[in-house]
């Protein structure tokens, strides 16, 4: 009895794991998957609601690259393109919020 209790409280536990890292958007993972000392469940997943709040789907799938490669942030930034103007501009407004929601 207690071992199939056991098992049963594993399961919903790994269930539970998996559906919230399957449930995580793009930022969160990339934070979770990068190298960075900082990033942890707790952090990721708030820099993620301040996406959620500030970034539309596309603009969280390009911001999550830059987590893997910083020098495409670089190339967008040295852009003269206006789109990548306007990301820019978005991508800074949601540092800043995520900064200021995240830190402490």
């Amino acid at each position: 009895m207690k071992k199939s209790l056991l098992t049963a409280t594993a399961v919903v536990c790994l269930a539970s794991l998996g559906a919230s890292a399957a449930m995580a958007g793009p930022i969160e993972r990339a934070c979770l998957n990068s190298d960075r000392q900082a990033a942890n469940r707790a952090v990721c997943a708030c820099i993620q609601q301040v996406a959620d709040q500030t970034l539309r789907g596309a603009d969280q799938r390009r911001a999550a690259k830059f987590f893997s490669d910083p020098e495409a942030a670089h190339k967008v930034w040295l852009s003269k393109s206006a789109s990548d103007d306007a990301f820019w501009d978005r991508y800074k407004n949601f540092g800043a919020s995520a900064e200021a929601y995240c830190a402490g």
